[in-house]
Formats: structure tokens, C-alpha cells, sequence
């Protein structure tokens, strides 16, 4: 097992991605801890086939997220590996029209969520560790009608960035994942989002020919990812940003 004695925490762990994320790491051999900031992410950690907690946290909460932190790292020794994928997707809406107070949830989650995680989860990493942040192809291009989204998935390749220089004497990896849309339910409210009282079928498709490969994601797709970028296969692997796009950015 690539991940025998591993400890990992895994943030937005109630979600599509987190959870198959969480469970992928397990069935490698990782002790793995579930942060999300409801009881549905014990019925989350319930599913996972091997060691694994759960502790309720809102990300965007200081307190809370160093409560967890400390928890995580009381019980369970030293963090391997940072799963810091929690986030949003907010309103969708044209710019000049867009809610300030989405704006500023999208932002406290995607983006402070993501700072707050990694503030109080690097000094009680192990030397050698992986963080690996879930941006989006919207963090690396542009997304009308998306604007809150958008610039939070950019801003944290910045703090990716930024951490990956700072973390590096202690050979931590920090690296952000950007996947193009995953089946999820996530997608499923873009698609009726987008086409109010249209058809959300057609929405999909529109969505989908702008992925060459011709598909969404699959979660367990992005967990093999996580799962790589989590092991020692990619232990000089870091400051980067991985597409698992099916070729959407390379257009």
C-alpha cells in the first residue's frame, strides 16, 4: 500500500470530491480525517472501507479550523498529507449584476478557507508531506458570468504558490489540482443554472464541447490524482498547477 501509516486530513470531506478522495486514500493505507462543517460528514467518514474520523469544522471559522487542527493532530500524531479542498461555487450571474454578499461568501470559503487551512495545518505537518488545494479550470482562465468562483480559484494559486516556497526546506509539496466540471451534484446546479428555464441537457452538452476528451470528470478520476500527488511518486512535484481537464485548457 503506497500510504501504510500515513495520517490525512481532508477538508469539504462530505462532498463528491472529498469523499472520493477520502476513500481513496484510506484504500491505500492512510489513517484519513474528515473535515466539513456539518453532521454529514460523519455519514461520510461511515463509508470509508478502513481507519478514519471525523470532526465537524467550518473553514471559514479560525477558531474552528485550529480547534480541528489540533484535534486531528492530538489524536493521530503528525499530518501526512492536506487534502485542502473545501470550497464553493457560489451564484452565477453577469458581473455588474452579481451579489456582493455571494461575492464575499465564495471568497471567505474558496480563498480564506483554503489560507486558514494551511495557517494551522503546515506546523503540524510531518517533514516530506503533501498538500495538494483544489482550484478549477476557472482558476487558471477566464468564466463569465462566474466572477466570485473565477477569482477565487485563481487567488489560490497564489497561496499555493506562496506555501510551496515556504514549505519546501521541510520538503513539503504544495501543489492545486483544476478540474474541469465533475459529475456532481455541483454541476448538475450549473446546468439548470445556466439554463433557467431552458433545458439543462442542452446546458450539459455545452459544457461538455468545451472538453475535447468529451465528458465531465469522474470523482474517482481527481482522487487518483490526489492519490499520486499524496505519495512519494511525486516527491519533487511542487508549486505546480495539474490540469485533469480532458485537454479543456490546452485550447
Amino acid at each position: 500500500m503506497k500510504l501504510a501509516g500515513k495520517i490525512a486530513l481532508v477538508t469539504g470531506a462530505a462532498g463528491i470530491i472529498g469523499r472520493a478522495a477520502a476513500q481513496r486514500l484510506a484504500g491505500e493505507g492512510a489513517t484519513v480525517v474528515l473535515v466539513d462543517k456539518d453532521e454529514r460528514v460523519r455519514d461520510a467518514a461511515a463509508t470509508i472501507d478502513g481507519n478514519a474520523a471525523a470532526l465537524i469544522a467550518d473553514m471559514t471559522d479560525a477558531a474552528a479550523v485550529a480547534s480541528a487542527m489540533a484535534n486531528a493532530h492530538a489524536r493521530f500524531g503528525a499530518i501526512d498529507i492536506f487534502f485542502n479542498n473545501a470550497g464553493i461555487e457560489g451564484p452565477t450571474a453577469p458581473l455588474a449584476e452579481f451579489p456582493e454578499d455571494g461575492f464575499a461568501q465564495v471568497m471567505a470559503v474558496n480563498v480564506t478557507g483554503v489560507f486558514l487551512g494551511l495557517k494551522y495545518a503546515l506546523p503540524r505537518m510531518a517533514d516530506g508531506g503533501s498538500v495538494i488545494i483544489t482550484s478549477s479550470t476557472a482558476g487558471l482562465r477566464g468564466a463569465a458570468n462566474f466572477v466570485a468562483y473565477c477569482a477565487s480559484k485563481h487567488a489560490v494559486i497564489g497561496i499555493m504558490r506562496t506555501a510551496a516556497l515556504e514549505a519546501a526546506p521541510r520538503r513539503i509539496r504544495v501543489n492545486s489540482i483544476h478540474p474541469a466540471p465533475v459529475e456532481s451534484d455541483m454541476i448538475r446546479r450549473l446546468e439548470q443554472a445556466r439554463a433557467g428555464n431552458g433545458d439543462p441537457a442542452a446546458e450539459k452538452q455545452r459544457f461538455i464541447r468545451r472538453i475535447p476528451m468529451g465528458r465531465y470528470v469522474e470523482p474517482a478520476e481527481v482522487a487518483d490524482l490526489v492519490l499520486f500527488l499524496a505519495s512519494d511518486e511525486s516527491r519533487m512535484i511542487t508549486g505546480t498547477t495539474l490540469g485533469i481537464d480532458g485537454g479543456s485548457l490546452a485550447g
